[in-house]
């Protein structure tokens, strides 16, 4: 007999309707009535999704006879009490279209799923024990089908699955169960090491990537982290789980994985010089999830441990989590060689102009926007960029200007660097959670500084951070230039020919001349508008000069007089003045925290050509 007292089953049981068959059998159910319920969100996206609203179809068995099953609430069940001690059996149909990171997914080419979408919680009995048995879509289209994740094969048992296969595995409990994403289907496979831990990648979907370029610059990467925060890597081995799409960006990260969704032209090809801006930028979300894997994975903010899956959990830190770990990605490709100097400063002002252009930075500060992720952040509107911050992208800046600080202060003695490796011993390995407060202190134990004005004016105060005096004490140059064209203060989107008002900025010409989110401009001055010749028309005009604007609200045809403003200065620009500086050689070199290390070599750098910058979340 199976071992776990708690044991899973999923199946693909009908991959054209996108449906999932999951039991759940418990061997020792709460002879008062067992209680099971689904995850109403998942960790690190802070959402609640409610996944029960997928459950199609939902039943409970003891010895072959039913037992009724009673909803308590939208993701809660109960067993009426057994008269006698015997395993319970739960079969769930599960409905799984969300081609996304953070849920399940299911047609006849492939299928994915996280543990919080497909498998009910024994409420109770979470630290049990659980087996699960992945199983094959039944028919012969489906043969060549393999499973890869990683979580760890069932080793002793009977069925225990062999490499990529299916069968059983096992997980120590159900944090650890969830903490597993799973793909099933026809996957390319690769494979490397990085400071001896294998890594594999995966990829679905239809592509031509050049996995041989991929796995040398993913290694290292990955080798830089690791050795960032100190050997041993604290996981055995890692994978890297890739959905490749027409059209898609995003990853989720669990302890010893990530899901990631790219486009298929993102991924090197055969052939391929120089770095592309997309692929760029894919490496940039690999450094960026991998880097959770100490980060947010294992130094947790202490609302997260554990973590309440029932309902929002609240901190007022995902800035240092999300901020800190957007910090480190281009960080990293830069320290381990994957990209140039010019390509980081391009990153960089890249992430500086996009916050400059969010009235919402002036309002919110990064610890509200932390707090507000489960109501704001993940639930953006037409109103987000005026009331919102992006605790991603100024958080990044923050952990900037605090690096910078700490060395320019400590004249290179102490960095953002020595903050994170003793949050890893401190925090990481102990599993204590970081207080609100943990990080300021910390910082000011190794530096000797005074920082609370610092995090009072920056992370609980909405002062504009100063980058340009912290990035001249490293002889980088910030000046901000301004477009050729004036300003209407508005953000668009596309739709066919028209042209749709998606944000109407606070302050703006277009606010005061009373157009709103959801307009669709027909004609400036007379002539038709579309997103090609939007800008060739105001091109014509300077600041100052009144346009006449025709727009579509809702079914009203409606004219606006608007007054059109200069152009902002809000495209930054970063120059490197002294390549010799010493804080900026200690702060950006590649070879920087292996000096005293013996196995600096193994890391050439390569030069290539510069791409353009792309934004991520």
């Amino acid at each position: 007999m199976p071992s776990a007292p708690i044991r899973y089953t999923i199946r693909p049981s009908r991959p054209a309707a996108h449906r999932f068959e999951v039991t759940c059998c418990v061997d020792l159910p709460d002879p008062v009535g067992q209680r099971f319920a689904l995850p109403a969100w998942i960790p690190g996206s802070y959402l609640i999704r409610d996944f029960a609203r997928h459950i199609i179809a939902i039943r409970a068995e003891c010895a072959g006879k039913t037992v009724c099953l009673r909803k308590t609430d939208k993701h809660t069940w109960q067993a009426v009490a057994l008269k006698k001690a015997a395993p319970l059996t739960v079969t769930c149909e599960i409905y799984a279209w969300d081609l996304s990171v953070r849920g399940a997914h299911l047609d006849e080419t492939h299928a994915f799923f996280n543990g919080t979408s497909v498998f009910l919680r024994v409420l109770g009995q979470e630290e049990s024990p659980c087996l699960i048995d992945i199983q094959p879509p039944q028919g012969s289209a489906f043969k060549e089908w393999r499973v890869t994740t990683a979580m760890e094969a069932a080793h002793g048992e009977k069925g225990a699955a062999k490499a990529r296969g299916f069968g059983l595995y096992r997980a120590a409990n159900y944090d650890e169960l969830i903490d597993h994403p799973v793909e099933m289907g026809r996957f390319r496979l690769a494979r490397f090491e990085a400071c001896g831990v294998p890594h594999e990648i995966a990829i679905s979907g239809r592509h031509d990537c050049d996995l041989a370029r991929l796995c040398a610059d993913l290694e290292r990467v990955c080798t830089w982290q690791i050795r960032f925060f100190g050997e041993p890597a604290p996981m055995q081995r890692y994978l890297f789980l890739v959905t490749a799409v027409g059209d898609g960006y995003g990853g989720l990260e669990h302890r010893a994985s990530t899901a990631l969704l790219c486009s298929r032209n993102d991924l090197p090809y055969a052939g391929m010089t120089g770095m592309s801006e997309g692929y760029r930028s894919f490496l940039g979300l690999c450094s960026h999830e991998y880097f959770h894997t100490w980060n947010v994975k294992r130094i947790k903010p202490a609302a997260f441990t554990p973590y309440d899956l029932n309902t929002e959990n609240y901190t007022r830190l995902l800035w240092a989590f999300e901020g800190i770990t957007s910090y480190y990605d281009d960080l990293a490709l830069l320290r381990s060689g994957v990209i140039e100097l010019n390509d980081w400063l391009e990153l960089t002002a890249k992430t500086i102009s996009n916050v400059q252009r969010t009235p919402g930075r002036l309002r919110q500060s990064l610890a509200e926007s932390s707090f507000d992720a489960w109501s704001k952040f993940y639930r953006p509107d037409e109103n987000t960029p005026n009331a919102v911050v992006n605790y991603y992208a100024k958080g990044a800046l923050l952990a900037l200007a605090l690096d910078l600080s700490l060395r320019s202060q400590t004249r290179g003695r102490v960095s953002l660097d020595d903050v994170m490796r003793s949050l890893w011993q401190r925090n990481g390995l102990t599993g204590i959670g970081v207080k609100d407060d943990d990080i300021r202190l910390l910082a000011e134990e190794l530096s000797g500084l005074n920082l609370k004005p610092f995090f009072a004016h920056y992370v609980q105060g909405t002062d504009e951070l100063p980058l340009k005096q912290l990035l001249a004490s490293a002889d980088i140059k910030l000046t901000w230039e301004a477009a050729k064209t004036p300003a209407l203060g508005i953000k668009t989107t596309g739709d066919g020919n028209e042209v749709k008002l998606a944000t109407v900025l606070d302050d703006s010409a277009a606010q005061a001349a009373g157009l709103s989110s959801g307009d669709i401009l027909l004609a400036i001055d007379g002539l038709r508008t579309t997103p090609e010749n939007l800008d060739k028309h105001l091109s014509r005009y300077k600041a100052g000069d009144t346009i006449q604007v025709h727009a579509f609200r809702r079914d009203e045809l409606m004219q606006f007089a608007v007054r059109l403003d200069p152009a902002p200065a809000d495209t930054a620009k970063l120059t490197v003045l002294s390549p010799k500086n010493l804080l900026l050689k200690g702060w950006l070199s590649s070879k920087q925290i292996f000096s005293n290390r013996d196995d600096t070599t193994s890391m050439p750098r390569k030069k290539r050509p510069l791409g353009t910058a792309k934004e991520r979340e």
